[in-house]
């Protein structure tokens, strides 16, 4: 940071949300970079008391006013709502990370992953910074590493998604499920459930005991919008238009934490060694891969830490290039708040230079 330069200003939007109290944690573990912290939300958590770095601040509510003198502004809010606000945020001077979808593929909108293509958040015509989905950014750390070396053709994912990627009441409703079941005998548990599913659950199907093909809305030729984003936004990441991606969305009875299961196919050969070897060197990856002692991620292993977890590294069968593996990311951290908070940071040192 230069000398002398004053620490840019920072605004948190959706600070008392589920992943906005996650940024607030991580905001005091990393790196002190910014100067003032503002953190706003609703009318309704306005005056609301949070601590951030230590100190203990005041919620603001909403508005056009709050976010002069910002420098860098962090949305952690519902689509809508960062389609209406940022481009306020922006006129009154902010730049913009946005971890909502509404400006994911907007071509005049970068989408950026720190490890994968961070000189695209110099490029922001509209002054906006796009965060990628959690779910295709549980996977692209991985696969831009191996990308790098041996360049990508195609990917077929399967995902195996955590209830707070619905928000908290997805976190709520799981929790409600599992203590009525536990409440329950095992001939009443099934119509239980199916009973407080149609109350309050974000889910169409009982999810504890349970897992649902189904992740997001439905979209086009009968795939969900969760399905299109990992196609879509890993195009736009790698920089890869024609790149072919097919992905299943699952959502499955843990409380936070994604899983994939990916088969990716390459120009090149590629080995399982080869691979490994990669992965143990890309940022933002750990590899746990020892089958014979059976060491690999899973999500109770992940949860709360930072990196993309791999396992269970394949070379396949049938194709010399392609080859397969499960990766394990915390979708409330890397897969939300950690990148905007990364990709913040990038703007940092922009913004001091």
């Amino acid at each position: 940071m230069s000398k002398g330069k004053k620490k840019p200003s920072l605004a948190v939007v959706g600070a008392t949300g589920a992943v906005g109290t996650v940024m607030l944690s991580i905001l005091s573990e990393r790196k002190d970079v910014w100067g003032e912290i503002r953190l706003i939300a609703s009318a309704r958590s306005a005056g609301k008391k949070l601590v951030c770095r230590g100190e203990e601040l005041t919620v603001v509510a909403l508005s056009p006013e709050a976010f002069d003198g910002i420098d860098v502004a962090m949305f952690d809010v519902p689509d809508e709502i960062s389609a209406k606000w940022a481009p306020i945020a922006v006129s009154r001077g902010a730049i913009v990370v946005d971890n909502s979808g509404a400006f994911r593929m907007d071509p005049k909108v970068p989408l950026v992953v720190p490890e994968v293509n961070p000189k695209a958040a110099k490029k922001r015509p509209k002054g906006i910074i796009s965060n990628p989905n959690c779910t295709t950014m549980s996977m692209i750390v991985a696969m831009g590493a191996l990308h790098k070396k041996f360049e990508l053709k195609e990917l077929v994912v399967a995902s195996y998604q955590a209830a707070s990627g619905t928000g908290q009441p997805g976190i709520d409703g799981l929790r409600d499920q599992i203590s009525k079941i536990a409440g329950s005998n095992a001939g009443e548990a099934t119509s239980d459930v199916r009973k407080f599913i149609k109350d309050t659950s974000p889910f169409p199907a009982p999810l504890a005991l349970n897992v649902i093909p189904w992740a997001g809305s439905l979209s086009e030729a009968g795939y969900t919008s969760e399905e299109l984003k990992v196609r879509n936004e890993s195009r736009k990441i790698l920089g890869m238009p024609k790149l072919k991606v097919s992905a299943t969305c699952v959502r499955v009875p843990v409380l936070t934490t994604h899983s994939l299961a990916v088969h990716a196919t390459f120009k090149n050969v590629v080995t399982r060694k080869a691979a490994q070897r990669i992965l143990e060197k890309a940022a933002g990856v750990i590899l746990l891969d020892d089958p014979e002692n059976k060491k690999f991620p899973t999500p109770n292993d992940v949860v709360g830490t930072d990196p993309t977890w791999v396992g269970r590294v394949r070379q396949s069968l049938d194709d010399k290039k392609s080859i397969d593996l499960f990766l394990c990311g915390d979708n409330l951290r890397k897969g939300a708040a950690l990148n905007t908070a990364q990709i913040g940071e990038l703007l940092a040192v922009e913004l001091t230079k």
